[in-house]
Order: C-alpha cells, then sequence, then structure tokens
C-alpha cells in the first residue's frame, strides 16, 4: 500500500481527466501532478517546508483541491471555512501558528487583513482565466521570490503531519487534530476499497473542500484510483442536475440534508437520472433517516452506502458494502479501514447485541490531539480511540448508532435517543426533515423538544405530531415542544446540529 500522497495519486494515467468544473476543460493527471510539484518548489523557495502550516482559504473547486493536494503532499495543510468572521480567522491563524495563508489574488477575505495582523506570510493563487480546471501558480504577495530554499523541502514522508483541523467544538473550544501522510493515504485507501473505484469513475463533488468529508471521500480517495472529480462552486440544488448533466457522474457523495434537497427537485430531472445511471450514492456525517434511503434508491435506481466517519478518523471509520453484499438501512455498515468495537464504562469490549461507547482503533486514525494532554487522556483507551457516539453491533457486525454520547437527552433520569424520535416522526407522511434535541427545563434538567420542516404542500399541526409520537413511543419521549420550521438551522458543512438548538431556537 502507498504511504505518501505522491505515491497514492501515481496511479491516474498521465492523459487521464483527473479535475474538472462547470464550463471548464478538464486537468489531465500529468497537469496534476505537476501543479503539485510547481506548488511544493514555490513553498520551498519561500522557506516553507515539511511540518510547516500554511493555510488556505479559497472557495470551493478545482484550484481548492488541487492546492489542498499539493499542501498536503510537502507541507502541513490547513483548509479553512472562507465564510469565517475575521475574529474567527484571527483565533484559527493563531491557534494554529501558520506560517502562511494562500488565497485568491485578489481576495477581500477578511482572512487578509488579519494576516497582515498577525504576521503571517500572504501567498495569491493565480488561476488562469482560460486553462483547465485546477490550474494555477502561487504568487507571494509581498514580492518574495526564491531566497535559501527550506531544509525541510521536497515531498513529505509518511510520519510527517499533512493536515491539521479542528474538531467543531460545538461544546467546548475546538480541538486541533494533525493527521500524518499516513493516514490521509490509508483513508482514501480504504474509501477507495469500499467503494470499488476504478479509472472509468466519475465523481460529482458537491461538499466543501474545508471538511474532512469532502477533501477525502470527495476528492482523494478517486483520484488515488485514476478516476475523474467534477468540482462544483459547492452544493447547490437549483444547479444540481445542470452538473450532473455536465459531468456525467457515476457517484456523488453528500450529508443528508443535500440528499434531501436533492431528493425535493429530483420529480422534474427525471430525463437527466435516465440519461446518466449512478453506480451508487454515497452518505455520510450524520444519520439518514431510512425512509430517505429508500426515496433516493427508488429515484436513482442506485444503491445508497451510508457511512460513517469523524475528523479524528481522517473520514471513514465503517461503511454498508456495495452489492451483491447486504447494506442494511438504519445501520452504518460494517467496519471499513480500522477496527470497530463496542466498549463499556468499565473498558471491557461487549459482545453484539451490547450497547456501548463505539471505539476505533487503525492506520487512519489520529496519534492524538495537539497541545491538549486532558483531550488524549479523556478519548483513549487501552489503545482505542473514543468516538463518542453510543451503539450496538450485530451478530454480522454491523453497527447502528444509538446516540451521540453527548446528545442522549436526559428527562429527569430517563434517557431518551434523539434519533429514535427522529425516525418515528419521519414516519409521518407530512414530515420532510426534523432534529429532535434537548431544552432546558428548570425541574427535570432537560426535556425534548423537536424541530421540523414539512412536505411543500403538506400540513400537521404540533399537537398533530405529538399524537404521532405517542402513539408509536413511551409517553416520557414524546416532545413537548415541536416547532414547524421553514429551514432547520445547519453547521458549515450543511449537518443539522442538536447541540446548542435550542439556544439557536431560543428555547431556554
Amino acid at each position: 500500500m502507498s504511504r505518501t500522497l505522491k505515491d497514492l495519486l501515481a496511479t491516474g494515467a498521465y492523459d487521464a481527466p483527473a479535475l474538472g468544473a462547470p464550463g471548464r476543460p478538464p486537468l489531465d493527471y500529468r497537469g496534476l501532478r505537476a501543479v503539485i510539484a510547481d506548488t511544493l518548489t514555490t513553498l520551498n523557495a519561500l522557506d516553507i517546508g515539511r511540518g510547516d502550516r500554511v493555510a488556505i482559504v479559497l472557495n470551493n473547486g478545482p484550484e481548492m483541491a488541487a492546492c489542498y493536494m499539493a499542501c498536503a503532499s510537502g507541507v502541513t495543510s490547513a483548509p479553512l471555512n472562507p465564510a469565517y468572521r475575521a475574529d474567527e480567522f484571527e483565533f484559527y491563524l493563531q491557534d494554529l501558528n501558520a506560517k502562511a495563508l494562500i488565497v485568491e489574488a485578489g481576495s477581500a477575505s477578511p482572512a487578509v487583513a488579519v494576516a497582515q495582523k498577525l504576521g503571517v506570510r500572504l501567498i495569491d493563487l493565480v488561476a488562469p482565466t482560460d486553462g483547465p480546471a485546477g490550474a494555477y501558480s502561487l504568487v507571494a504577495r509581498d514580492g518574495a521570490t526564491a531566497s535559501a530554499a527550506a531544509e525541510n523541502g521536497g515531498f513529505a514522508h509518511p510520519d510527517d503531519v499533512s493536515m491539521v483541523l479542528h474538531t467543531s467544538g460545538t461544546t467546548s473550544r475546538p480541538k486541533i487534530v494533525p493527521l500524518s501522510q499516513a493516514n490521509l493515504v490509508a483513508s482514501a485507501t480504504h474509501i477507495g476499497r469500499t467503494l470499488r473505484f476504478t479509472p472509468g469513475d466519475r465523481g460529482l463533488n458537491i461538499m466543501p473542500l474545508f471538511h474532512i468529508h469532502g477533501l477525502i471521500a470527495g476528492i482523494l480517495a478517486p483520484l488515488s484510483a485514476g478516476s475523474f472529480v467534477f468540482c462544483t462552486p459547492g452544493f447547490n440544488a437549483l444547479k444540481f442536475f445542470a452538473w450532473m448533466d455536465e459531468a456525467q457522474p457515476t457517484w456523488y457523495t453528500a450529508v443528508p440534508t443535500m440528499h434531501q434537497a436533492i431528493l425535493s427537485r429530483a420529480g422534474k430531472n427525471a430525463d437527466v437520472i435516465a440519461r446518466h445511471p449512478l453506480r451508487f450514492i454515497r452518505s455520510s456525517s450524520s444519520s439518514m433517516p431510512p425512509q430517505v434511503i429508500a426515496e433516493l434508491e427508488q429515484v436513482f435506481g442506485a444503491p445508497l452506502i451510508e457511512s460513517y466517519g469523524m475528523t479524528e478518523a481522517t473520514h471513514q471509520m465503517a461503511s454498508n458494502p456495495l452489492p451483491p453484499a447486504v447494506r442494511k438501512p438504519g445501520t452504518v455498515g460494517i467496519a471499513a479501514g480500522p477496527e470497530v468495537a463496542i466498549m463499556g464504562e468499565d473498558g471491557s469490549l461487549l459482545a453484539p447485541g451490547e450497547t456501548g461507547e463505539i471505539v476505533i482503533r487503525g492506520p487512519n486514525v489520529t496519534a492524538g490531539y495537539e497541545n491538549n494532554p486532558k483531550a488524549n487522556a479523556e478519548g483513549w483507551r487501552a489503545g482505542w480511540f473514543r468516538t463518542g457516539d453510543q451503539g450496538v453491533m450485530d451478530a454480522d457486525g454491523y453497527v447502528s448508532i444509538t446516540g451521540r454520547l453527548k446528545e442522549i437527552i436526559n428527562r429527569g433520569g430517563e434517557k431518551v435517543s434523539p434519533r429514535e424520535v427522529d425516525e418515528i416522526l419521519m414516519d409521518h407522511p407530512a414530515v420532510a426533515q426534523v432534529v429532535c434535541f434537548g431544552m432546558p427545563h428548570p425541574k427535570l434538567g432537560e426535556e425534548v423538544a423537536a424541530a421540523v420542516v414539512l412536505r411543500e404542500g403538506q400540513t400537521a399541526t404540533e399537537r398533530d405530531l405529538q399524537a404521532f409520537v405517542s402513539s408509536r413511543a413511551a409517553e416520557y419521549k414524546v416532545p413537548k415542544k415541536i416547532l414547524i420550521l421553514d429551514e432547520i438551522p445547519k453547521g458549515a458543512t450543511g449537518k443539522l446540529q442538536r447541540i446548542g438548538l435550542a439556544a439557536k431556537l431560543g428555547l431556554g
């Protein structure tokens, strides 16, 4: 197995297309490898080498994809959400100890002024207007050219830290997750094996490229098999089917809220779906209601592969397999890379059917959080990384997540899994989207609440929905507050987030 990105990306045929984008000619693998080599030559000449942190603030698209891979191949890449505000950029650039920041030439991002304030070197990415998708050059903003080349230049070694990402920090200060060259290569290889990528595959990437899902499953894994990735400017349900016509994909990956938005427009685009039959659809980053899985499979005539990932595992941990193997809707599948087990509160590994914490270990798992001994002491046990998810494994090895340990609602000592309530409400014919969460209660500590988006043209009242849950679950699981909304607030990657939702919606 490859141990460096240079080896991993050596698979694609020189003249085969690697990266594409709407309305632009593709960049072939020869061009991609040249962009990567030129990027490292430029960075090394600016005395930036292996182990040095380079923050990247670029919009979604082929240049971001290529620049990320180039930086991860020889320095420490730190992709940041371009939507951050100035104070967020200041926190992340300082916390990362960034040596340089790459932005588009002429960028109006607040990151530019923050970098100047902090003394972080600015590097402009210049993309030719008539060039292939993903082609670019780097120019230092201060006009500097080659000085003494970095002593630690060239391509990365397997144990070098190739990417740093922050955890989402919904309940605490975000933690820095360092991921080595070997972590990235292992995860891309695991995903490629699970999805059986070939040079003939064509991916339609709609995932943000500052997040582990898009970077590894959307970009790195398919390119490691020599296939083609069409890079969109970001998710847009109104443009998805036009992009599908142009990209002619064999697959795409997304989070559940994106899949649901695509489904809502699929009826008007049956001809596009028929023209470009998909080999599979992939879903990850949060749980997919089984009802939506069934609808997607029916509409697209393709299997939906639900996977389970997190940043600390360089994305994928478990996945439902492709046909003819068995897919079990409602589960996140079988171990798909690292070892997966269920651990009891005493640290023992539990038997099939017993509920506990999902734990993992393997070559794609980070060695530990940076400068955070407390989180490392809490996050690992007997060599296993603790995911913080509660789950159960069946006799065939399929894992079901029963809840995020921090998200389990403690209603006066009675524990409620919000996912269970989600799935009940999703069975109601008027419900299109739901997220159940805990809201503060003066006596019980927490009470059950839910936010719901109704299907177009359907009606239901709070009382209707409460009665529906009451007919299927114990009374203490029935949400005492159900908010019917036009849209449920989402995180930066499109995920519905339970933690903090009560405060966002003004409950308590």
